[in-house]
């Protein structure tokens, strides 16, 4: 056997301890940018003075700048404000993480002019010490920010991965790797026992030996990562291989769970049968305090949404009348939790009539049915305002999958593995699938939209439910998703 290789093999950070970082790196550079604006707001404090002809002792005696406490929370805003880069699939991007940036500091200085305007004492907000703050917390953000994705992408700290399994579910997983730009990890090639696979290439990466060659692969290699990508039945000296390499310390995953950490997603097409009981009832069980919290959270948010909705409703009902007159609303059955139908309401945003031979269709990025005012309301997300009343009512969440129709369910669940599994939760107002991908007008869309909704249930906590809500104003603010 071999000798152990000496080469490193790479930092094995996962997407959780990624975050972890950023939000600590981002953390310290808030604070940064706190004291720095507070150092700018006394200089400046004090240049007015000196300007004023005032001598500097005595400047120096009147300066007297008063920080009230919520200046000293700028920091926590400025960290939710950041909350779209804390994916590392976004934060390992230069122009992702530029224009998140980018749009932190315009949401944090559209906020504070607003309070400005409407502050009856506008003296009492220092413009000098926010504007400071912004800039500096921008700029300090993105130097920390890019040496991260240095550091991320840097050829010797990443992990060095290699796949056994050269079918399907390898060729699905090399792909999603190519998709992520910059890749998370080095994807040296894969293992395969088919002789004919053997020193071809699958998409793009080597098919370099066989099962009986594994541990002599992993030390000529430097291997840091076995991905397991066999869907069928498994050689036992195949098994015993990979059993030797985590005894050595390698690091064993399974292809799905590679698959999620890669794409946010489920692979559907690339699951075994027990894979739902295993997935839902085992791993994916949650407390009843989670249960409670977020039912709690949904009152609050309902009651919050329905105060929002009597506010639009005069200039969203006028404006659909005098467009294409009445109804204002529209109401629909959806299936829930459970499959248990409800009637879902929202503002009309389509004209009347839009489906005229009976048939649901999905609705479709510009979309020929909906009106002008519709288009408005939907790119703001204001139609979904009214399923605040179905929120208090319990039949939807703030957040969870898309309620669809019973009709458009019945006619997936044929063609889509796992589909009907998304009833296993409350629908959402907003969710995990329509913050990360758009309209879907086929099939093939739809599954993809499902991976992303099993991928929350999989994984649902109050903490991703408050993400999911913070992200969704992003989304609305750069007319991603739906």
């Amino acid at each position: 056997m071999a000798e152990p290789s000496t080469r490193p093999p790479g930092l094995r950070l996962r997407p959780s301890e990624h975050r972890v970082i950023l939000l600590l790196g981002d953390l310290l550079t808030a604070i940064g940018a706190l004291w720095g604006a507070i150092y700018a707001w006394h200089r400046y404090s004090l240049y007015v003075l000196l300007a004023s002809g005032i001598p500097q002792g005595r400047a120096l005696r009147m300066l007297n700048v008063k920080v009230p406490f919520w200046f000293y929370l700028l920091p926590l805003g400025w960290l939710v404000l950041m909350v779209e880069l804390y994916e590392p699939r976004v934060a390992a991007n230069r122009r992702r993480t530029l224009r998140g940036v980018a749009i932190a500091a315009f949401i944090g200085l559209v906020a504070y002019s607003l309070v400005f305007i409407t502050k009856q004492d506008p003296n009492s907000l220092p413009r000098i010490g926010v504007g400071a703050f912004l800039v500096l917390a921008s700029l300090l953000t993105l130097a920390w920010r890019f040496l991260y994705i240095r550091l991320y992408t840097s050829p010797g700290l990443m992990r060095r991965v290699l796949v056994v399994g050269a079918g399907k579910a390898g060729t699905t997983l090399a792909q999603a790797y190519k998709d992520v730009q910059p890749p998370p990890f080095h994807l040296v090639g894969f293992i395969d026992d088919d002789p004919q696979k053997i020193g071809t290439r699958l998409e793009g990466f080597p098919v370099l030996a066989g099962s009986d060659r594994l541990m002599e692969v992993i030390e000529e290699q430097g291997i840091s990562d076995l991905v397991v990508a066999i869907t069928g039945e498994m050689r036992g000296s195949t098994f015993q291989t990979i059993l030797d390499a985590q005894e050595r310390g390698i690091e064993v995953t399974r292809m799905p769970l590679l698959y999620e950490e890669l794409t946010g997603r489920v692979p559907i097409h690339h699951l075994e049968s027990d894979w739902l009981i295993r997935s839902f009832v085992d791993e994916a069980r949650v407390s009843g305090f989670y249960e409670l919290t977020k039912r709690l959270i949904d009152i609050l948010g309902g009651l919050i949404g329905l105060i929002i909705l009597a506010v639009i409703f005069p200039f969203a009902a006028l404006a659909t009348v005098l467009d294409t007159g009445f109804p204002i609303f529209y109401s629909q059955k959806r299936l829930g939790k459970g499959g248990r139908e409800f009637t879902i309401y929202k503002f009309r945003t389509m004209y009347q009539n839009a489906e005229p031979d009976g048939r649901p269709r999905l609705a479709e990025e510009n979309d020929p049915r909906v009106t002008r005012v519709g288009a408005f309301l939907r790119a703001m997300r204001l139609d979904e305002f009214p399923q605040f009343f179905n929120v208090l009512r319990g039949e939807m969440s703030l957040v969870g999958p898309r309620a669809e129709r019973p009709e458009l369910v019945a006619e997936f669940q044929k063609q889509i593995p796992f589909y009907r599994a998304r009833l296993l939760v409350k629908p959402g107002i907003t969710g995990w699938a329509q913050i990360n991908y758009g309209y879907v007008s086929t099939v093939y869309e739809t599954a993809i939209k499902l991976e992303y909704d099993l991928y929350y249930i999989k994984h649902r906590s109050i903490l991703m439910d408050l993400l999911i809500m913070l992200r969704t104003v992003g989304t609305v603010l750069t007319g991603k998703g739906r």
